[in-house]
């Protein structure tokens, strides 16, 4: 993956269509609840305004699902964009239509203009092809900064793309397959990737594919129940998925084929339920006794994790080891996030559950690079080609 970027095209005067992810979580009064995404877009927005671009912002919110609703209009994104970069930042009233191109041609060299939610029309998640022709009127050059929703091929991304030349990455897409590139494709060994979260079921393909590529792979969270059940543990009321007990066993066994230890906790701490103040115990995870369920990783697990990344110089991790955000079962993620950022290893972490784990821990400045991607950074890690990305321009 080696794509042109903003860097090395000419702005000067030019509509540039920027593909942002400004999908931010908002409050019940209609403000930004938290602007990480905002925040890790504005670099691509400001090279754009310095190198004098007449700057067009897309993104979705939310899932209208082709309906125009107004809790997810843009018009909170735009008022918080305005103010971080401290300048007007207009909100067109539709993302197509004469009155919208009149909008953007209107734009000065270094304004702003974001449009109004593309997901209000059905075309965008379709990829459409009059959608798309219809949001290229608005572009003379397609830049696509959205890592976020590069694994889906819609109007925004992909549609455009094939219509406006040039079309490359922005600085955040280029931070991200650079790191990527880093971690995976051309990593320092041993590679270490840690997956935890509650389900083998969404990450078996990425499990197998890692397995390929990576030195160990370390499993927590609820996901290593499956495999204990495998194993023929007593898990308790632990959380399983026995249709996966196969799937987890032929990923041990060829780990075994293939000389990558695969490693995974040894104790948990176990509850009868998943609230605060509830009665804890340390238990083996060979024998969780009835009516209790393992929560997080236990103390021993934590110590055999941080020892298996002792000698290793890539760690790519995606899910939290337990139920992190019970503060009574967050202690095993947060003390692997606090080893990672001590660590000089690269550290690569993604999804959403773990950037959040990352910054509780707060070693969020101490990791090497946190993705803005869940399902993209894990398609990634499958090997799958992603159609945003594959879509831009060659370097």
């Amino acid at each position: 993956m080696n794509k042109k970027t903003i860097d090395q095209v000419e702005l000067q005067g030019k509509r540039v269509f920027i593909r942002v992810d400004f999908n931010v979580p908002l409050t019940p009064e209609g403000t930004v609840r938290e602007d990480t995404r905002i925040r890790r877009a504005l670099p691509t927005i400001q090279k754009a305004i310095e190198k004098g671009g007449r700057v067009v912002l897309a993104s979705h919110l939310g899932r209208p699902k082709g309906q125009r609703v107004p809790e997810m209009s843009l018009k909170p994104a735009a008022e918080r964009l305005s103010e971080l970069l401290g300048q007007p930042v207009g909100l067109a009233p539709d993302c197509i239509g004469d009155d919208v191109a009149a909008l953007a041609d209107a734009l000065k060299p270094g304004e702003v203009l974001l449009l109004e939610n593309v997901r209000y029309h059905a075309g965008e998640t379709t990829n459409d092809p009059e959608f798309a022709k219809a949001l290229a009127m608005l572009a003379d050059i397609h830049v696509n900064d959205a890592f976020g929703t590069a694994h889906r091929a819609h109007a925004s991304n992909v549609g455009v793309s094939e219509l406006v030349k040039p079309s490359v990455a922005g600085l955040l897409m280029a931070n991200e397959i650079e790191y990527f590139n880093r971690a995976m494709a051309q990593p320092e060994r041993p590679v270490a990737a840690i997956l935890g979260g509650s389900k083998v079921s969404g990450k078996i393909n990425v499990i197998d594919a890692l397995l390929d590529r990576v030195d160990k792979v370390l499993i927590g969270g609820g996901m290593a129940f499956t495999f204990f059940k495998a194993l023929g543990y007593d898990v308790g009321n632990s959380l399983v998925e026995a249709e996966m007990t196969d799937v987890a066993q032929k990923a041990m066994d060829k780990a075994k084929q293939r000389g990558v230890e695969l490693i995974l906790p040894v104790d948990a701490i176990a509850a009868q339920a998943i609230e605060e103040g509830a009665e804890t115990q340390v238990v083996s995870v060979k024998s969780v006794p009835e009516g209790w369920m393992g929560l997080d990783i236990g103390p021993d697990s934590v110590k055999l994790f941080q020892d298996a990344l002792a000698d290793v110089k890539t760690v790519v991790w995606n899910g939290p080891m337990g139920v992190f955000e019970k503060p009574d079962f967050a202690t095993g993620t947060v003390e692997l996030a606090k080893y990672i950022g001590a660590s000089s290893a690269l550290s690569v972490i993604g999804g959403g559950d773990t950037d959040a784990a990352v910054k509780q821990a707060g070693v969020a400045d101490q990791v090497s690079y946190i993705s803005t991607g869940g399902g993209a950074f894990l398609e990634l890690l499958e090997g799958k080609t992603l159609p945003g990305i594959a879509a831009l321009d060659d370097a």
